[in-house]
């Protein structure tokens, strides 16, 4: 298991009167790459930009490497920066402004042009030492900015949603740039964003944040698959969540159907929450399913169809392969095993709560 690196502890931070991070506990390890995901608001930017040392908590304690940097300023901490707005200097050539951080620190000239060309290999930019900043492509700036960042040999990395201004082709290309960026350097990764695809594809870990609170922490497998509320489950990927009572171990109740299902402890007659994936919804010969409902709407998506059935007064979201028209009567059959049992919260305020590691 990778040592740990960086240990957040109760950290809160407050503008005004509104609290944006409460008693944040969390821990990164060495050369993880963790993503903080969560809606506009939800504390995931001001926690990185505590880390990076751009904002002081109002109290807690930020460790790195066994020492205590909570007051450090950002140039003497261990790691290096890259925003959503590149913040090339536009009047430099991109060799210049690689060099510029390691000018600061009075590197040797050859030093400097051997960093120059080994971070333009690592970002697929070999050559491109003389052309000026303004006349990238905005991918091409981003790597730029990454390569900057690189050539100061930082332990970690934080990126705060830089892939947000790209085209959508252009981001998924640079996901699996900053994959193998993240491989072949053997540095940590902090990466801020509100995309969930984007969670999914590029982390080791996912840290699900809402209201200044982590709701979740985990694999992207878990976090998609094993959702600890209903606030994870919709935020990550589309669900169908519902309102169920636990007849008894394994046997859920959904809209007045009971379905077995292989969760237990959640007592009898117990009202809950469950969590259906479209894909893991199955539609069959009205007399084959465990409910029946009729297709009401139907969306071609490319891979996949996407379709809604009314069934028992409530709109099922289906994601399938097969073609159902609309007005076709089917049957939905769900696999035990893909049915998701969560407790009911039991007021608004227990929906964003601190989960242990």
């Amino acid at each position: 298991m990778p040592n740990k690196l960086i240990d957040l502890i109760n950290i809160s931070k407050s503008y005004g009167t509104q609290t944006v991070l409460d008693e944040l506990n969390l821990y990164i390890r060495e050369n993880e790459f963790l993503t903080l995901l969560g809606p506009s608001g939800c504390g995931k930017t001001t926690t990185l930009r505590i880390i990076g040392g751009f904002e002081s908590p109002d109290c807690g304690q930020v460790i790195f490497d066994g020492q205590d940097i909570t007051k450090l300023p950002p140039n003497k901490r261990q790691l290096n920066t890259v925003f959503q707005k590149y913040a090339l200097f536009t009047h430099m050539t991109i060799a210049e402004n690689i060099a510029f951080g390691l000018k600061i620190k009075k590197k040797s000239k050859k030093y400097i042009e051997d960093k120059i060309k080994y971070a333009l290999k690592l970002v697929n930019l070999d050559g491109f030492e003389n052309r000026m900043a303004d006349s990238l492509s905005g991918g091409q700036q981003q790597r730029i900015a990454i390569a900057r960042a690189i050539v100061n040999e930082p332990k970690v990395l934080l990126l705060d949603e830089p892939l947000g201004a790209l085209d959508l082709k252009l981001r998924q290309d640079m996901q699996y740039e900053l994959i193998r960026l993240k491989n072949e350097l053997g540095i940590t990764f902090i990466y801020v964003t509100h995309d969930q695809e984007e969670a999914l594809t590029m982390s080791d870990t996912i840290v699900v944040m809402n209201q200044g609170y982590i709701q979740q922490i985990g694999t992207p497998e878990d976090i998609y698959n094993e959702p600890e509320n209903a606030f994870v489950a919709d935020f990550i990927g589309e669900s169908n969540i519902l309102s169920g009572i636990m007849i008894q171990d394994k046997l859920v109740n959904i809209l007045g159907v009971p379905f077995p299902c292989v969760d237990t402890g959640f007592g009898t007659n117990k009202p809950v929450d469950v969590v259906i994936r479209p894909e893991d919804i199955d539609l069959v010969k009205p007399e084959e399913g465990t409910i029946q409902g009729v297709v009401t709407h139907l969306i071609f998506k490319g891979v996949h169809y996407e379709m809604e059935v009314l069934a028992h007064n409530h709109e099922w979201l289906v994601h399938s392969t097969d073609m159902f028209p609309v007005g076709t009567k089917v049957g939905i059959h769900v696999d035990p095993f893909d049915i998701q049992i969560m407790n009911k919260p039991l007021s608004e305020d227990e929906e964003a709560v601190n989960v242990e590691e």
